[in-house]
């Protein structure tokens, strides 16, 4: 049996944790026999392979279905990476441009994965297929991604949110409630017919209205841009300025885009053109030239915000 070298390090490890578990009432001993019997950790556990394998549940045999369903959880798992980020900004209590430019880095990177995963939605998926099993997930839609929202919300002051038209008309100190009902997301979700608001938008804001108001009240003072307004001067904030417009483009123009590449592949044939899954008009609600959502209006010419949507790929 080999032998253990009761070395410097080692004691300061065993001293180190018999402090820490004093802590707890509990002794260092019974601790270490604990970790004795203890199992060693594997990958798949840790992960949860297994239960993550098991997430696939499609509605129909068509086997496209399950690339659609992964790509979707690929997407909600990116967005909670990317909330994940904005909090650490959020929570700052004296901000500094080195670290705000170094989250926001890593929001960009996650960005940039999604928007290549898009390519298997326009590439990937059979057509003929996706058609078929798409009328099996009605009336759900991707419109119904909470945490694409909260993003939204927590990236920008909720007055960049209104639809254009109604800017004008609002304070941008005015409720959160207030606003809520002017959102541009609203816009793409009435029925093409009617004019009405969809049985999607509808359930989706019985579901989360309430958790979004809640969440814009709080991030009033602390979303993205106040995070940065309140950045002292130094170097790095020409940096920090160049990477929030990297971030506005890529969300509200690249990012959408894909949306718009992948509808046109799949919803439009020579014929006509088929409503999205939960009933928008996405040939006009796609489009960042027609949507025009911009977080950072003062980080932007003119010139810019004219011709947003059409405006090259790096800022």
């Amino acid at each position: 049996m080999d032998e253990i070298e009761l070395n410097e390090a080692l004691m300061k490890k065993l001293y180190e944790l018999k402090a820490k578990y004093r802590l707890t009432g509990q002794d260092l001993v019974s601790n270490l026999e604990g970790l004795l019997h203890s199992n060693y950790l594997k990958y798949w556990d840790y992960i949860h392979l297994d239960t993550l394998l098991s997430l696939q549940s499609p509605r129909t045999d068509f086997p496209d279905e399950k690339i659609f369903i992964v790509i979707h959880q690929i997407n909600e798992l990116y967005f909670n990476l990317i909330l994940w980020e904005i909090d650490q900004i959020a929570h700052q209590n004296h901000p500094q441009a080195s670290f705000f430019n170094d989250r926001l880095k890593r929001i960009i990177r996650y960005f940039a994965n999604l928007i290549q995963a898009m390519d298997v939605m326009v590439e990937g998926l059979d057509t003929e297929q996706f058609k078929k099993f798409r009328m099996a997930l009605l009336p759900s839609s991707g419109f119904q991604s909470a945490q694409f929202r909260k993003i939204e919300i927590c990236s920008t002051d909720f007055y960049q949110l209104i639809q254009k038209p109604y800017q004008s008309s609002l304070s941008e100190k005015a409720d959160v409630a207030e606003i809520f009902q002017y959102l541009y997301w609203l816009k793409g979700a009435t029925d093409q017919g009617t004019g009405k608001e969809t049985i999607t938008s509808q359930h989706f804001q019985e579901h989360y209205r309430e958790e979004f108001v809640r969440l814009a009240r709080l991030y009033r003072d602390r979303n993205l841009w106040q995070c940065y307004l309140q950045l002292p001067p130094g170097p790095e904030l020409e940096e920090s300025r160049q990477l929030l417009k990297e971030y506005d483009q890529m969300i509200n123009v690249q990012w959408r885009m894909g949306h718009l590449k992948a509808a046109g592949r799949h919803l439009r044939d020579k014929s006509t053109t088929i409503e999205a899954t939960g009933g928008t008009n996405w040939p006009r609600y796609l489009p960042p030239r027609f949507q025009r959502t911009i977080f950072y209006p003062r980080l932007w010419t003119d010139e810019e915000m004219e011709n947003w949507g059409h405006m090259p790929s790096n800022p």
